[in-house]
């Protein structure tokens, strides 16, 4: 059995072994904490309740310490206008950087404060919000630039995501680079990029579209173009209109098209559907669902036909000549059925058969 001094220097070991990084103390904590040589820290007996308590104190004080970013080898933050990623779903997808800007910003942009309030009391950010959204985004933009000017540091966010991206944040960013105003990118979760890495489909290239134009005819217009493109396509759909987008995509797409359709993703109900465009028009005209959704359709196949080789061109050439048509006649079939210039058929015909037409006209 440990003497309590053994205990508590082992205790200390312990918590300078761990990482520097926030411990949930939701679960129990081990009974037991052994290392590889067998030599652990061993809560048994009649000492298992006073070296528990001793653990509890210790991992609780170093909790309080490291559930703030460590700062200790930052630089403080420049004034600028900061875009700051924020989960999409699951509040456990913030970085610790975001955390740092959130805390240290002098303002928040945010797109809905209601719903920015809930991240911000959820790790205990005190900085104060001001609205901005596609509604007053226009007005907000020379008030917020008044503060840039001013040195203020002025973070962004949206309800999920990248700011920007199908979000309010472009004008603001480009009137700030317009004014030589910094603008940095705190990097966190993007449904497109979450639903792509998972899709199953083609990630090498894609093409992002976001959501669709409101009017029919810009909106069949757009997919059509989506439809002849070989990269793999990203639409961003509201629920109550994938009935809607999954009609006239199949019917510009065709059924037979592979799509993923993922929604609630990084919470609990988190759903990849996959299958044909026919398939998902048929199974979401009768389920409802709930939340934003991300729908991915797979590139058009590329039926780009390789051209023929020479050998082949002067085969055809030679079985028309055979036959009796002219050389030029040959030529001209030959262009036609094949994607290959007149140019370059007639100057193979001349130095392949010009001499054997030749021959032949003479012998008439």
């Amino acid at each position: 059995m440990q003497s309590s001094g053994a205990s508590r220097e082992a205790n200390k070991m312990l918590i300078r072994r761990l990482p520097l990084t926030a411990i949930s103390m939701g679960a129990p904590l081990p009974i037991g904490l052994g290392g590889a040589d067998g030599v652990g820290i061993l809560i048994r007996n009649r000492n298992r309740n006073r070296n528990r308590k001793q653990i509890t104190s210790s991992l609780f004080s170093f909790c309080s310490i490291s559930s703030q970013p460590d700062n200790r080898h930052a630089q403080p933050l420049k004034p600028g206008l900061y875009l700051v990623g924020t989960p999409i779903g699951n509040l456990e997808d913030i970085t610790l950087r975001a955390l740092r800007v959130l805390n240290a910003a002098d303002v928040i942009l945010s797109e809905d404060t209601r719903h920015s309030g809930k991240l911000l009391h959820h790790y205990n950010i005190k900085t104060p919000l001001m609205s901005y959204h596609k509604f007053n985004e226009s007005q907000r933009e020379h008030v917020v630039l008044k503060r840039l000017k001013q040195a203020e540091i002025v973070a962004l966010v949206t309800d999920a995501g990248m700011p920007g991206i199908s979000d309010p944040g472009m004008e603001l960013a480009k009137l700030c680079v317009s004014e030589n105003i910094p603008v940095v990118p705190i990097p966190g979760p993007c449904a497109l990029v979450s639903a792509l890495s998972a899709s199953g489909l083609r990630t090498d290239e894609f093409t992002f579209v976001g959501f669709l134009p409101k009017h029919l005819g810009s909106r069949r217009k757009r997919l059509a173009v989506s439809a002849d493109q070989t990269t793999t396509q990203i639409f961003y759909v509201p629920p109550h209109k994938l009935s809607q987008f999954l009609d006239e995509s199949s019917s510009i797409f065709g059924d037979a098209r592979q799509c993923v359709i993922a929604r609630e993703m990084t919470k609990l109900h988190e759903e990849f559907w996959r299958g044909t465009l026919g398939e998902a028009k048929e199974v979401f005209s009768i389920r409802q669902v709930k939340g934003e959704l991300t729908a991915l359709i797979e590139g058009k196949a590329n039926s780009k036909v390789e051209p023929p080789s020479d050998i082949e061109l002067e085969s055809e050439l030679g079985e028309l000549i055979a036959s009796g048509e002219s050389l030029s006649t040959a030529v001209k079939l030959v262009t036609g059925r094949s994607s290959v210039s007149r140019k370059t058929v007639y100057s193979l015909a001349l130095r392949k058969f010009g001499k054997q037409l030749e021959v032949e006209d003479d012998s008439n």
